[in-house]
């Protein structure tokens, strides 16, 4: 499966800070037997992340997008609505899968504003922006993720066990 990361960074994306957030998932993924097919260090706001993502998922250059970064309360935060605006179906169970992963770390974790849905053939899954929090859902996710993606791009069958 073939998965896209980008991070959303104001100072990151000025040269003021170095992205960490991004090197942990690609590490993650590329163990779990993922191919990264792109990365970008966009600035926060909606529109570079409304652009990119519907970009990566019309043309089909990826199955899987995360992204890092800008799920908080601050006024630059923007990731989740750039994500629901792009998005033709919710996926919620996903979000709410790690919020509830996440509380049981910390009750910060009731703070993430992170949101999950579906572009086309392309599911896009909003991480919290802290190396620490990526790792702890990336985890936590990566056991059902694969099985999601492959029925989302039609080589599995149901979810039923």
């Amino acid at each position: 499966m073939r998965v896209a990361i980008i991070t959303l960074s104001d100072s990151g994306y000025a040269g003021q800070r170095t992205d960490e957030s991004g090197p942990v998932i690609r590490e993650m993924m590329e163990q779990a037997g993922y191919t990264v097919v792109h990365t970008a260090l966009l600035p926060d706001g909606i529109e570079p992340l409304a652009g990119e993502l519907r970009r990566l998922c019309d043309d089909d250059l990826a199955d899987l997008i995360l992204t890092t970064g800008g799920t908080g309360f601050s006024p630059t935060d923007l990731t989740p609505e750039a994500t629901l605006a792009v998005t033709e179906r919710a996926a919620p169970g996903i979000a709410e899968a790690m919020r509830w992963q996440s509380l049981q770390i910390t009750p910060r974790a009731m703070l993430s504003r992170a949101a999950a849905g579906i572009r086309k053939g392309t599911l896009i899954v909003n991480l919290p922006g802290s190396p620490k929090a990526v790792r702890e859902c990336l985890q936590f996710l990566l056991s059902s993720l694969g099985h999601g993606l492959e029925i989302l791009r039609g080589t599995a069958g149901n979810c039923a066990r």
